[in-house]
């Protein structure tokens, strides 16, 4: 089955999170979204609503320095990860990602670090910046994530 990618322009931070309070409850557990970007692109705005969607609380901090930050929600466990400052993909099992993968909904901001390790089933999210106040979302959905982003065209 080929990847589905759908494009969206984003004009605020709002947009921002709009567009992932309606992704939100298209996520299941064992569900992992990748978010890629440059520093300060919004990928962090995205998780923060993404979270906060699902009921996973007010306060999301950023895990830059964590790591991981995880959080309860009616949908399950969210785990939210910041791989930056991680140096190699081996690095990633110090975190328990395989073991925090399967059981929640993942976030992983800088996806790259993951290596050969990121699942091949997921959803990309790819916020590049257009203008200084604008950005454009590419969404590309493999696996199961191409009938949801198919049913979820009207958000982009």
């Amino acid at each position: 089955m080929s990847d589905l990618t759908l494009y969206r322009t984003l004009s605020s931070e709002q947009d921002t999170r709009n567009l992932a309070s309606g992704l939100a409850p298209m996520a299941r557990p064992g569900d992992v979204i990748a978010l890629e970007g440059d520093l300060g692109a919004g990928k962090t705005v995205f998780a923060r609503a993404f979270v906060t969607a699902l009921g996973g609380g007010d306060e999301v901090p950023s895990p830059t320095f964590t790591l991981v930050q995880s959080y309860d929600s009616a949908s399950g466990p969210i785990h939210h990860f910041d791989l930056y400052r991680i140096e190699s993909p081996e690095d990633t099992f110090e975190l328990g990602l395989e073991e925090l993968l399967p059981d929640g909904i993942s976030l992983i901001e800088w996806p790259d670090r993951l290596g050969p390790y990121m699942p091949t089933d997921h959803l990309t999210i790819r916020i590049i910046e257009n203008s200084s106040t604008s950005r454009v979302v590419e969404a590309v959905g493999s696996g199961d994530w191409v009938h949801r982003l198919d049913n979820l065209k009207e958000l982009f």
